[in-house]
């Protein structure tokens, strides 16, 4: 293989990676905000605020849901322990 040959396909990859970021740009500058709004981040309404492990099976887990913190205990991968729906 000849140094012209590698030359030849560095600049054909060079070629490939710039029509695509071309495209990229095009389609961020010219789609509609309805396309758009699809492939763009969302809001997340749960966050996972910390986690403390207490043993080998269980785990203590802050979890933040629409601005209110609650507590969960999990173990032996199910739901152990949680607060009830009408407390604050």
């Amino acid at each position: 293989m000849g140094i012209l040959e590698v030359i030849s396909m560095v600049a054909a990859l060079a070629v490939t990676l710039g029509l695509f970021g071309l495209a990229v740009w095009a389609w961020r500058r010219f789609a509609p905000a309805s396309l758009l709004s699809v492939a763009g981040p969302r809001q997340r309404r749960m966050t996972v605020v910390e986690t403390l492990v207490m043993g080998t099976n269980h785990r203590l887990v802050l979890i933040k849901l629409d601005g209110v913190e609650q507590l969960l205990l999990l173990g032996d991968g199910r739901l152990i322990g949680a607060p009830p729906k009408d407390a604050a």
